[in-house]
C-alpha cells in the first residue's frame, strides 16, 4: 500500500497541472486526476506554482477549501467507485450522480459524507466505518426521490 505524503500529493497535481499546460503526456492517473483540475479552475493559481503550494496552509478557520485535499478526495471516490470499494458505493454514487444530473456535483456531496467518516474514525479512534460512509452516500442518493 502506499500512502503518499502532503508534499507528494501536491508535487503530483501540481505535475498533472504543470503537464497539462505544456501538452506533456499523461501517465492514466494523472489523466483522471486532470479530469478533476479542469472541472476546479479556481484552483489554477494553487497548482501552478509548486515552490509555493508545498509551503502553503489551508486552515479551516481561512474559510478557503484545501485544493490538493479536495482533488484528492475526488480520486478516491473515482477509485472506490472503480472497484466497487465498500461494496455497494458504486450503485450509491451513480444513483446520487442520476438525482444530482451531475457526477461532480454528486462527488461533492459524497466528500461530505467521507470527510465525516474520516473525522468519526480520527475522533473516536476507531478504524473508518466504510458501512456507516456507505449508508449516508445512500441516504443522499434516496432522499432526493423523496422531494421530488
Amino acid at each position: 500500500m502506499f500512502t503518499p505524503s502532503q508534499h507528494d500529493v501536491r508535487r503530483f497535481f501540481c505535475t498533472v497541472a504543470r503537464k497539462s499546460r505544456s501538452s506533456e503526456p499523461l501517465t492514466p492517473l494523472e489523466a483522471q486526476a486532470l479530469d478533476w483540475v479542469t472541472l476546479h479552475p479556481e484552483y489554477a493559481d494553487d497548482l501552478a506554482d509548486e515552490a509555493q503550494a508545498l509551503q502553503r496552509d489551508y486552515p479551516v478557520e481561512g474559510g478557503r477549501t484545501n485544493p490538493f485535499l479536495h482533488l484528492s478526495m475526488h480520486l478516491s471516490i473515482a477509485e472506490q467507485c472503480a472497484i466497487n470499494q465498500p461494496s455497494g458505493i458504486r450503485q450509491a454514487v451513480e444513483l446520487l450522480a442520476a438525482r444530482r444530473g451531475n457526477l461532480h456535483e454528486a462527488h461533492h456531496e459524497v466528500m461530505e459524507c467521507l470527510g465525516e467518516m474520516i473525522w468519526t474514525s480520527q475522533r473516536s479512534g476507531l478504524p473508518p466505518d466504510g458501512h456507516a460512509y456507505l449508508d449516508a452516500v445512500r441516504r443522499r442518493a434516496t432522499a432526493d426521490s423523496r422531494s421530488t
